[in-house]
């Protein structure tokens, strides 16, 4: 059920103000395969009249790594934190901070697929991040945490595992979705302005806290649970709209 003690963010935000978005559930619907979804004309044209209303100060701040962003984009390329931070690209232009997939993430990727890839679960390898989806097989969601839980003991330091509205992921300490968007706060155009990010999942949790501690706006998609945000919006169609309403 959807939290209904959230009030609706501010009809119409005002000042100078920088945007960041996660991709699934907040601007896409979510699909039971991360590549069964689509961009429209339609969000493409309106990111484009944001980016240009806000003088760049405009990111994606994702768990998809910035090479899926460009490809579901396309020809859009914005500024982005891929794969929750570890990877960035500050400006349209800049090569891509890009990370690798380690050889013990790689081992555990095989294991796993060996065990789930068959039932309906996505095994999505993305670097030094694991993520499995369940959406379309819920019932493998407990044993897709078990055996990621089990393999952090056999793992260097530094992981956690983050558990999702229909999957869990493997991530390192230093992947976090607030450090993203302070590092985007650090530099033009974002530098001064008030931050504002929207997302609708638990790891989304860590970009409302940081928004938080810096005077910004935070809102969940979906607020079914306890969460840092300030405000809820229902679902992406009335997400849409609110971001409509800011041009």
């Amino acid at each position: 059920m959807i939290n209904e003690a959230l009030a609706a963010p501010p009809a119409l935000l005002t000042g100078d103000w920088a945007l960041f978005l996660d991709i699934d559930g907040t601007l896409l619907e979510h699909a039971d395969h991360p590549d069964a979804v689509s961009v429209s004309a339609e969000l493409r044209s309106l990111l484009q009249d944001l980016e240009r209303k806000l003088d760049g100060a405009l990111a994606v701040v994702t768990g998809r790594s910035v090479a899926a962003v460009d490809h579901l984009f396309r020809p859009l390329k914005l500024r982005a934190a891929g794969l929750y931070g570890l990877e960035h690209r500050l400006t349209p232009d800049d090569a891509v901070e890009a990370a690798g997939e380690p050889a013990d993430i790689a081992a555990l990727a095989d294991e796993i697929e060996a065990e789930l890839g068959h039932g309906q679960a996505h095994i999505e390898r993305k670097g030094r991040v694991l993520a499995i989806h369940t959406r379309a097989a819920p019932h493998l969601l407990p044993r897709a945490t078990e055996l990621v839980e089990r393999a952090l003991a056999t793992l260097p330091k530094g992981y956690r595992v983050v558990p999702g509205n229909a999957g869990v992921e493997l991530l390192p300490l230093e992947a976090a979705k607030g450090a993203a968007i302070r590092r985007f706060m650090s530099i033009a155009p974002f530098a001064g302005r008030r931050p504002v990010f929207l997302g609708d999942d638990t790891p989304d949790e860590n970009g409302f806290e940081a928004v938080n501690d810096a005077g910004g706006i935070s809102i969940r998609i979906r607020p079914m649970a306890k969460t840092a945000a300030q405000y809820g919006l229902v679902g992406v169609g009335e997400t849409l709209e609110w971001l409509r309403s800011q041009l």
